[in-house]
């Protein structure tokens, strides 16, 4: 029997929503709204809200209804759901392979600093080294 996937996997709306979220930890769709404002002007509150509703329904979010204002916070924390995600691709993309993903990653363009956060965590992690 397959395993039941820790969450339910985010639409690209909800994972840009999440995403301004998590750093939040918490917080009203009234506040959502604002902050998602910052890069997207154009999104209303309605639609923050019915997405944030949507979202708790899904148990993507949880929500805090002691206040007047409901309190939603993430149900699932970032790296699970980005790792969720990032398997979800492996399997789909690359036929399970997470060499040919990283392979893939590196050839669409990384810049100087990024390569050298790379290098420096292959240096830390390195197999047999007795660490």
């Amino acid at each position: 029997m397959p395993r039941k996937p820790d969450a339910p996997k985010p639409t690209p709306a909800e994972l840009e929503l999440l995403q301004v979220l998590w750093p939040m930890a918490a917080g009203t769709a009234k506040q959502v709204h604002r902050e998602m404002q910052k890069t997207k002007p154009e999104v209303t509150y309605a639609t923050v809200l019915r997405l944030m509703q949507i979202m708790h329904g899904k148990g993507l979010l949880a929500r805090d209804e002691s206040e007047r204002s409901h309190v939603y916070a993430p149900a699932h924390p970032q790296d699970s759901v980005e790792t969720h995600l990032l398997k979800d691709l492996m399997q789909r993309a690359f036929a399970g392979s997470a060499k040919a993903l990283v392979l893939a990653a590196l050839k669409t363009g990384i810049s100087k600093k990024e390569r050298q956060e790379i290098e420096e965590l292959l240096k830390e992690d390195k197999p047999g080294d007795g660490k």
